[in-house]
């Protein structure tokens, strides 16, 4: 068996970075940022530093993680056993304001990303790191796993038309890196250039997934309550686009999808017909009743993804390949998301999920996925290229 991970804020709290006594220390982070024995950062970082730290700050879905979907926005508050601010950056800005930023003389970031390009927390760290190279800060963030691994690198780069806030930059699906990883490629190749350093992980590797590690998975937001939903979400939240049910509602968010129109067994089918495998998984039909989101009280015919090699299952290829199953079977019944979706009020969400705005209607025309896949090699290659400069692990 590996020995169990060590994150960032573990090694920071065996060596820790020697601060000005003086230095007013800001904490990003949210229920997910602990150590192996469930300590939280905010509590960690406040003994090593007596009354340096000054200000906390929390990302989409709050410091609590309790609020449930897109666009539910979290309150400035005040931390009751701490007794500072709790600067919400999922409220009026998503950018730390300079009042905020004249709180602190440094930002401690801790947030356990998914490895998914439609994850807000990576662009909320994009714009601290903005924040701070515009009012003179310095940034530290404290490395976690990605837990879908680091070896797999999948889907299209996204493209500069569909930009939003779950995609500000041009990197695929499926991006391979851990949070300090992109951290320190954001802020290289896209002219942020703030003063960042990344404490990093030990006792990791890049072919480990989140259940390689030994720690404790925390939700990092309500609907990812395990490392299986974190594994599926790079494909399945394509569906957050659409009239299916991404599992929102019922207790295997992601994992299970459907909708009451749903025929899973002519989907398995024709699957078998084309000789589209699923690799790396199952698909099991099943019934389930979200009891909150689409198709609400209503029994939905769908399926349970369960993966049976993290290896060779490939999220987004195996989600795009039922959606566009739906697509053919049922189009009567399908459709695709309306306006509003993380800020975008005027275009389709799909397009900004999918980063292309060609891509969906190239699925509804029942473009091959395999033919897809092949025009995205080379950018995907270039991507790998370049981002191989900030890897921190082998």
């Amino acid at each position: 068996m590996k020995p169990i991970t060590l994150t960032g804020l573990e090694n920071l709290c065996r060596s820790p970075l020697k601060l000005p006594k003086d230095c007013k220390i800001g904490l990003l982070a949210n229920p997910a940022s602990v150590d192996s024995k469930f300590r939280h950062a905010a509590r960690l970082i406040k003994d090593l530093y007596p009354g340096q730290l000054k200000a906390l700050f929390s990302p989409q879905h709050g410091f609590h993680a309790e609020k449930q979907d897109n666009m539910v926005e979290s309150d400035h508050t005040m931390d009751p056993e701490l007794d500072i601010p709790v600067f919400s950056l999922y409220s009026n800005t998503r950018k730390p304001t300079k009042e905020m930023m004249d709180a602190i003389d440094l930002l401690m970031i801790d947030i356990q990303d998914v490895g998914t390009r439609v994850y807000t927390f990576i662009y909320t760290i994009s714009y601290c790191l903005e924040a701070a190279a515009q009012y003179g800060k310095s940034v530290v963030i404290l490395d976690r796993p990605n837990p879908v691994g680091g070896v797999q690198v999948e889907g299209n780069i996204l493209a500069e038309s569909c930009a939003s806030f779950v995609g500000r930059y041009p990197i695929p699906m499926r991006h391979g890196l851990t949070v300090g990883e992109i951290a320190l490629l954001f802020n290289a190749n896209y002219g942020i250039n703030a003063d960042l350093t990344v404490v990093p992980m030990e006792n990791w590797t890049r072919d480990m997934y989140f259940t390689d590690t030994q720690l404790p998975w925390i939700p990092p937001s309500p609907n990812l309550p395990t490392p299986a939903s974190a594994m599926v979400y790079p494909g399945q939240v394509i569906f957050e686009g659409t009239n299916i049910s991404e599992g929102r509602g019922t207790t295997q968010p992601f994992e299970v999808f459907g909708a009451p129109f749903i025929d899973t067994a002519q989907i398995l089918t024709n699957l078998t017909k084309l000789k589209r495998r699923i690799s790396g998984a199952v698909l099991r039909p099943l019934c389930f009743q979200p009891c909150s989101g689409k198709w609400e009280n209503q029994v939905c015919q769908g399926f349970q993804i369960h993966i049976t090699s993290p290896e060779t299952y490939r999220p987004y290829r195996t989600s795009l390949v039922l959606l566009q199953q739906i697509l053919q079977l049922h189009p009567d019944f399908f459709q695709w998301k309306e306006p509003p979706y993380e800020y975008e009020y005027h275009r389709r969400p799909m397009d900004f999920i999918l980063g292309d705005e060609h891509l969906a209607d190239q699925l509804g025309e029942l473009n091959g996925i395999d033919a897809l896949e092949a025009s995205w090699k080379g950018p995907v290659a270039e991507f790998k290229t370049m981002s191989g400069e900030f890897l921190l692990y082998g």
